[in-house]
């Protein structure tokens, strides 16, 4: 098959691998994509079904929502992720197939069939997901032939997965990342989808990532679950945890490399490049939540314990107060204090400092002469860090969230 042939470039911040322009999900090599309008989503000629299919069977390795309301496709994931490798994931957008019952299980199942038979492989090896409105049965008519299509579409053309993939997103989010193991080239790409319900241990988001590197499946399995814990399990935008959230991954070892194992000496350099694909697509999951005006890092340090400072910095990023606050332009730190106070955190409040992109605002708990205009200009800007410092131990904990705007009320005010 052909891949992708686009330029690569080194990212900005010189790390040991480059950013390749205009890849796509199909640029490493062995996978293909089918994406088209199923006409389950808005109808008039918006993609909302792909294929994404290997040629060669691939290791994968998955999480899931920790939701315990699960929607069909993610149980139906979760109980193959247990076999061996698997060929491609079927996946639509427009109906979430949540809360549907015995005839949304069979239904999720029966994607799986179709596109397994579609593609010549064992429905074993076949994922699913769906991500939409949730409590409406699947119209199964519109999506058998929509895979149908879909696989007659399979190509090179990844980008139309990203499109395909989105609900209430305004953009699609895509990035591809090259470097050498072993004299090899291995190419990470990725597409996400999200906008809304957005929290850790995930929310309304979908991401699938292909990789030609050789990878053991311990090993894949070891780098998904430790990038996603960095990375889309760092972001909240509303608090909202989803039931279809799934994140993906698919290594065909077609990049020849010799496979790496856990004691590879250049394991850590895939993990560093995988981390940094997730780590991009979830900001700009941040940077397209629904009605926001305002992107803020929260670092909570000096925490007892990490999960102490966990803890402080979800209190936070959870806090509608706090969110209205960054809305309005406002440094309202007493509300940051507030928020860590009631959290499960060992909190001494004399000890406290709070920083607004470095400049301190809080000291032993109490106001800093700072002047309240020089944090303003601050908590104006479009994306600020905040910086609580608990001065108790070494615990460590960031999360990038947003404010909360009149635009996110209307938006979510009915389907």
């Amino acid at each position: 098959m052909t891949t992708n042939s686009a330029t690569p470039t080194p990212p900005a911040d010189s790390l040991p691998f480059r950013i390749v322009e205009k890849g796509t999900l199909t640029s490493p090599r062995g996978f293909r994509v089918g994406a088209v309008c199923g006409d389950i989503k808005y109808g008039g000629g918006r993609k909302d079904v792909a294929l994404i299919i290997s040629d060669f069977p691939a290791e994968a390795a998955a999480t899931f929502t920790t939701n315990q309301v699960k929607a069909a496709p993610v149980r139906v994931s979760m109980r193959r992720m247990k076999r061996g490798k698997m060929r491609g994931v079927i996946v639509n957008a427009g109906n979430a197939n949540a809360c549907t019952g015995v005839e949304g299980l069979e239904n999720a199942k029966e994607m799986v069939k179709c596109a397994a038979k579609a593609v010549g492989c064992d429905e074993r090896e076949m994922l699913v997901c769906s991500t939409g409105r949730i409590g409406v049965q699947l119209p199964m008519d519109k999506v058998r032939k929509a895979i149908t299509d879909a696989h007659a579409a399979l190509g090179d053309n990844g980008h139309s997965a990203a499109e395909a993939i989105m609900t209430t997103d305004t953009f699609p989010k895509e990035l591809v990342v090259e470097f050498e193991l072993d004299g090899a080239t291995v190419r990470i790409a990725g597409i996400a989808k999200g906008a809304g319900m957005i929290h850790p241990k995930m929310a309304t988001m979908l991401s699938f990532i292909t990789t030609d590197a050789a990878i053991d499946k311990a090993t894949l399995r070891s780098c998904v679950q430790q990038a996603v814990d960095f990375t889309f399990n760092r972001i909240s935008i509303d608090g909202d945890t989803s039931t279809n959230d799934t994140v993906i991954v698919l290594a065909n070892g077609q990049a020849g490399n010799e496979t790496l194992t856990s004691d590879h000496k250049q394991v850590g350099l895939f993990q560093k490049a995988l981390q940094y694909v997730m780590k991009k697509l979830a900001r700009m999951i941040v940077e397209d939540g629904e009605g926001i005006s305002k992107i803020v890092e929260v670092a909570v340090k000096g925490g007892k314990t990490m999960r102490d400072a966990k803890s402080a910095a979800l209190a936070v990023a959870r806090s509608m107060l706090v969110k209205t606050s960054w809305c309005g332009e406002d440094p309202n730190w007493g509300r940051l204090m507030d928020a860590i106070g009631y959290s499960d955190a060992r909190v001494r409040e004399e000890l406290v400092e709070i920083y607004y992109d470095g400049i301190l605002a809080v000291a032993n708990g109490q106001p800093s002469k700072t002047p309240f205009e020089q944090l303003r200009k601050v908590a104006q800007k479009k994306s600020f860090t905040i910086t609580i410092q608990l001065h108790l131990g070494d615990g460590e904990y960031n999360i990038v969230t947003t404010d909360l705007t009149e635009k996110y009320v209307e938006l979510n005010k009915g389907e």
